[in-house]
């Protein structure tokens, strides 16, 4: 049963690859109120900056359209090309604002993520248009979520600003009294100070969700066991495979060491548990390992060595030494040469003694 509820279980964290499909796909990390608080910072700052010169222009243009209103034509090629400079006016004024807030969109969506061009979200779903699903998403964590975190920054920013403008009520009533344009630098200033408020408060809202959006995303991408293994297999292939090839190579190796063990000049022992298979011509700058091995393979090694006449010699602390420093089809290590050179050097006195001891 255990094993059974962690194969179907989401209960581990995704791997790289899981996430780079993930965003391959669109599925992104996206907060709603990263955006928002990037186009009303935009826009208080498009207040503070332009407001002033965007109006200035805006008073020109409409200044000019009713100074000289009675002497417009109205026939229809006329009143095409009044609309035409009208527009063209309105948003020469309003250009560097409008270019202002296209940015803030831009970059609140760069900010969160790299751009992603996936066709994978317009594909149709039946869960979309199911009411099970509807009802589903309806009362789901993610709308709960939603829900309290509207209520909640509706009652901040409301209690925030009611706050602020509590102690200007006496001065927002004589406003009717004043001059009409005494009133926009009255409201310019009351409508920075608010706007200011609130790009404060909403930044704080922005990077708490933000945190929550990646860590409901961060969930959406957990992995069973058994997706974990079977992105194994994709990605390093399947291990009962690389099993099999590991003990091939192996094989191969072994038969390849037992096949050189005939020209070995000398097989130092431990004398059960290492075994190192040297060989050495004249005119070699040292002797090379041909074959080396533990238990088994060490005594098989001494065995095709008595069964070819190759001398076994027992040095333990040599036989250790050259196991663990050299490997097969290497010279042996500048620091051994002494001692193997004695060995080799004996045998070949004693070799040359029994030659010469041999009748004719």
């Amino acid at each position: 049963m255990a094993e059974e509820r962690d194969d179907t279980e989401r209960s581990e964290d995704p791997t790289p690859r899981r996430l780079e499909q993930a965003i391959r796909r669109g599925d992104v990390v996206k907060s709603p109120e990263v955006n928002n608080w990037f186009m009303i910072a935009a826009g208080t700052l498009a207040l503070m900056l332009f407001a002033a010169p965007t109006a200035q222009n805006l008073e020109t243009a409409f200044r000019g359209l009713l100074a000289h209103s009675f002497e417009l034509a109205t026939d229809g090629t006329a009143l095409a090309k009044l609309v035409r400079n009208l527009a063209t006016d309105v948003l020469a004024a309003l250009a560097i604002p409008l270019l202002l807030l296209c940015l803030a969109a831009l970059a609140g969506n760069l900010i969160q993520h790299p751009p992603v061009v996936s066709a994978e979200p317009l594909r149709p779903q039946l869960s979309r248009i199911s009411p099970t699903g509807g009802l589903r998403r309806l009362f789901s964590r993610q709308a709960l979520a939603n829900f309290a975190k509207g209520l909640a920054k509706l009652t901040l920013i409301g209690a925030v600003l009611a706050a602020l403008l509590w102690p200007q009520r006496y001065r927002l009533a004589g406003i009717l009294a004043v001059d009409p344009a005494a009133i926009l630098s009255v409201t310019r200033a009351l409508a920075l100070q608010m706007l200011g408020t609130v790009v404060a408060i909403l930044a704080i809202v922005a990077a708490a969700d933000y945190l929550f959006q990646y860590r409901q995303w961060y969930e959406r991408q957990k992995m069973s066991l058994r997706e974990m293994k079977e992105e194994f297999r994709q990605t390093e292939g399947d291990p009962m495979v690389k099993g099999k090839l590991r003990q091939l190579r192996t094989s191969r190796m072994r038969k390849r060491m037992m096949a050189a063990v005939p020209k070995a000049s000398v097989v130092i022992t431990n004398p059960t548990h290492f075994a190192v298979a040297l060989q050495y011509e004249r005119g070699m700058n040292a002797p090379v390992c041909v074959a080396k091995g533990v238990d088994l393979i060490a005594r098989k090694i001494r065995e095709v060595a008595q069964m070819h006449d190759i001398p076994v010699v027992e040095n333990p602390p040599l036989a250790r030494a050259l196991h663990g420093t050299v490997e097969i089809d290497q010279e042996i290590p500048p620091e051994h040469y002494r001692a193997v050179a004695e060995i080799i050097g004996y045998i070949m006195r004693l070799r040359g003694t029994l030659h010469a001891a041999r009748p004719l």
